[in-house]
């Protein structure tokens, strides 16, 4: 279907990168051995952070993680948006290119959110079609990342891992399973996180996403959680990906920590766990 095959993630640790953190990952990455960058903090023409990721990526695996494409959204793709982008992944030739199951346009306007789509057969073929038009101008198979839920559509159609697994299913499309999203949904919409991992694709899973959560409660005192990317990953979120691991196997792992970004060592020391995580999936399949 493409011209060429992109490289691997490692089955290991990565970061998402930040430019304070430059000069430590060159100097002692633990056992860090891949980055992730937010696509849109990369497309313009020149300047430190696109000289900074061209020696990370001699170094460095690099995963590519979208957030602008609006691939749920009524309109057309933004076609200067998924130009820039092409450009990007054309002189980078990332790991991994992902975007999220959500939608943050409308006519004119970008809203600063990624926004919940309710699934339908409508949906679907919408979806797919923007997939299909991004796996063609990129020439390489994306990922599709599971969102975090605050609310259920009553006129949803399918379930979340059905709708998923049928994007896959007629895009070739891969997925980009986030557990503390998973999780987040299953404390705000009242459901078992272990039975919504039994339902997933996880054949069709190429990345696997870790991340800080919120806690809070809704105007009628139930818990309320937060995918807020700016604490550490949550010890239930870490049994979930143990669950995980087990059903699935071992895969590219990468912690998220967009705000309130802690020094090296924190992110590092939380990369390690996630090693370490894969270090207890190898010796549970050499003891079975």
């Amino acid at each position: 279907m493409f011209d060429h095959s992109p490289p691997t993630l490692p089955h290991a640790a990565g970061v998402g990168f930040k430019p304070q953190h430059y000069a430590d990952l060159l100097q002692d990455p633990a056992s860090v051995r891949w980055l992730e960058i937010h696509a849109e903090n990369y497309m313009g023409a020149g300047g430190r952070p696109l000289a900074q990721l061209r020696h990370l990526s001699e170094r460095f695996a690099i995963s590519v993680h979208g957030v602008g494409l609006s691939i749920g959204g009524e309109g057309r793709l933004d076609p200067d948006h998924l130009a820039r982008l092409k450009h990007l992944v054309g002189w980078l030739n990332p790991a991994s290119f992902s975007e999220h199951l959500a939608w943050s346009t409308h006519d004119a306007a970008f809203f600063n959110d990624l926004l919940p789509l309710p699934y339908t057969n409508s949906t679907l073929a919408r979806v797919a079609d923007h997939i299909d038009e991004v796996q063609t101008a990129l020439q390489r198979p994306m990922l599709l990342e599971n969102p975090s839920s605050y609310l259920a559509f009553a006129e949803s159609d399918w379930s979340e891992p059905e709708f998923l697994r049928e994007i896959a299913s007629r895009t070739g499309c891969g997925l980009l399973l986030d557990v503390n999203n998973v999780f987040v949904s299953a404390v705000n919409l009242g459901f078992s996180p272990q039975s919504y991992i039994d339902a997933f694709p996880l054949d069709r899973v190429g990345e696997v996403h870790l991340g800080g959560h919120a806690e809070d409660h809704d105007d009628h005192g139930a818990p309320l959680l937060i995918d807020s990317h700016g604490a550490l990953v949550a010890d239930p979120v870490w049994a979930l990906l143990a669950h995980t691991l087990t059903r699935m196997g071992p895969r590219p792992i990468l912690i998220e920590w967009d705000n309130d970004v802690p020094d090296w060592p924190t992110l590092a020391s939380e990369a390690d766990r996630a090693t370490e995580a894969l270090a207890a999936l190898e010796r549970q399949a050499v003891t079975s």
